[in-house]
């Protein structure tokens, strides 16, 4: 059962999704909220902060339609609305590619702090897709943010370096060294969760990681092959059809704008022999 609050959440929203290891689905994450924002009609806006990788608009399908990217609006050298692609399947999403050219060195707190005021004053919420651990891309992704959420496998080398990041948010932000600021907002998105594997003790129970890590849960993405599927074809997964992933997601969404929904671990049907000699998933 859904249940929508009554007060509405705060727009020109800068939330960052982050993770200490990479692998996690930190992207498909992005991708994957930011997508599920703007199909609530909320004008949203995702940034890929990993310079010199450049995987978010492979994720969005995009790939073909950058001109411009963060990197050379930052430097001067195009305007945003000149790097800004429109996505065409949602009017009320857009995506900032990065370089792939240029290292992360090119990431200044004046140049992001400037598009990302810009940003602000034409959208509802700002996605930061940072790369993974705590390096000089990271720390810019997350130096701005009003919130967080933290991408995580339940496995402990994960887990272990989801803290670590949860420990900067707290110390190495804007926020963090202003008085009298608010804390940055933290939540953990459990991603790749396996039944099977946590029962015969290969993964980690959600309690256990929720003790460890001592921040709110925001979701459960169940391990999925509709999430390799959409991202093979460049469609954030709550676009490619019904899964249980996209459910997760779309619940995950539901959530981050202050509604009240019961968590719920779901999973796809696992597909019959037949099905699977022909390489079909449900």
């Amino acid at each position: 059962m859904t249940t929508q609050l009554m007060e509405e959440p705060p727009l020109g929203r800068v939330i960052v999704i982050t993770s200490g290891k990479g692998g996690v689905g930190k992207t498909t994450s992005a991708a994957a909220i930011s997508a599920g924002l703007a199909q609530r009609g909320y004008k949203t806006v995702v940034i890929d902060f990993d310079v010199g990788l450049r995987n978010l608009d492979m994720t969005m399908g995009c790939e073909r339609r950058v001109v411009f990217d963060f990197i050379n609006v930052i430097q001067g050298d195009a305007r945003l609305k000149q790097a800004l692609i429109r996505d065409k399947r949602i009017e009320t999403l857009s995506i900032l590619p990065t370089s792939q050219t240029r290292d992360k060195d090119a990431l200044t707190k004046e140049g992001v702090e400037t598009v990302l005021n810009e940003l602000k004053e034409d959208f509802d919420y700002i996605i930061c897709d940072s790369p993974a651990g705590i390096e000089r891309g990271a720390q810019m992704a997350m130096y701005f943010a009003d919130e967080a959420v933290v991408v995580t496998n339940p496995e402990v080398s994960s887990v272990r370096d989801s803290d670590r990041v949860l420990g900067l948010l707290s110390s190495q932000t804007k926020r963090a060294e202003t008085e009298g600021a608010d804390p940055i907002k933290a939540q953990v998105l459990l991603t790749r969760h396996d039944r099977g594997r946590i029962d015969s003790g290969e993964m980690m129970t959600v309690e256990d990681v929720l003790e460890i890590l001592a921040v709110p849960l925001l979701g459960i993405v169940p391990e999925s092959q509709a999430v390799l599927r959409a991202s093979n074809v460049g469609t954030p997964v709550v676009l490619d059809g019904p899964s249980g992933a996209a459910t997760a997601y779309e619940d995950a969404v539901a959530r981050l704008i202050g509604e009240e929904v019961q968590m719920r671990v779901l999973a796809d049907r696992r597909p019959g022999l037949f099905q699977r000699l022909l390489g079909r998933t449900a």
